[in-house]
């Protein structure tokens, strides 16, 4: 039995959280730590991706966001983001049948149509060809960037809403995330101690959890130890 599974059977998977959103820090660190260029700590983050994929659902996890590029990436040299939007693609092409068998749904956030068109139709393809799936729904924010988002679906509002029946319900159904559940946790590898500004209107109430793992290291154990983090907080949403 896996360490994931065993964890599993023993911890109490129902009062873990449903959606668990992760930012994924601290590739670069790794590599550095090792004297190996920025791409292989890219690469080995790929690696952590699959094992946190594969190990999330037997842990009662509905939905898993990773942070895979944000709006501010772009500011990184062009050869970075070359080698992270060619491991985007090599992501999706190499694992799509895999995660299609396993009864993952993939969903896409940020403005990931402004990608490169490649890569924007290989993504509507997989998100298309997974639509069916039920077991998980693993999300990508690409592109993305929380004060964006809340922008556009702003402008959303003011073309399509009456001022007086605008409420927090007409917001959230023009957010990328509409019709998924808030984070119940927000979990930053490497230490950070910071939003970077993801799913800012989302996390409201989520739990944060930061761990000195930087993201290659990050395994199925260790998210196990983030569901069972989460099961020790009193979640109070503002209450006493």
């Amino acid at each position: 039995m896996s360490p994931v599974a065993a964890i599993a059977t023993t911890a109490d998977v129902a009062a873990g959280p449903r959606h668990v959103a992760i930012i994924m820090d601290g590739n670069g660190r790794w590599a550095k730590a090792r004297h190996l260029p920025r791409v292989a700590g890219h690469r080995a983050g790929v690696e952590a991706v699959r094992r946190i994929v594969e190990a999330a659902p037997d842990l009662g996890i509905e939905v898993l966001t990773l942070y895979a590029f944000s709006s501010e990436n772009w500011k990184r040299p062009a050869d970075e983001v070359g080698d992270l939007m060619g491991l985007l693609r090599h992501y999706v092409r190499s694992e799509l049948a895999e995660l299609h068998r396993n009864g993952i749904k993939l969903l896409f956030i940020g403005n990931y149509k402004a990608l490169k068109p490649d890569l924007v139709t290989l993504l509507e393809d997989a998100r298309t060809r997974t639509a069916g799936n039920t077991r998980m729904t693993l999300v990508i924010a690409l592109n993305y960037g929380g004060q964006d988002e809340i922008i556009r679906a702003a402008q959303a509002l003011a073309r399509e809403v009456a001022p007086d029946a605008i409420d927090a319900a007409a917001f959230e159904a023009r957010l990328d995330t509409a019709g998924l559940p808030p984070p119940d946790v927000v979990v930053r590898t490497s230490g950070e101690q910071r939003l970077s500004n993801f799913l800012l209107w989302q996390a409201a109430y989520a739990e944060f959890v930061v761990t000195e793992r930087l993201w290659p290291d990050f395994d199925g154990a260790a998210l196990a130890e983030t569901c069972a983090e989460f099961t020790t907080r009193e979640r109070r949403f503002g209450g006493r």
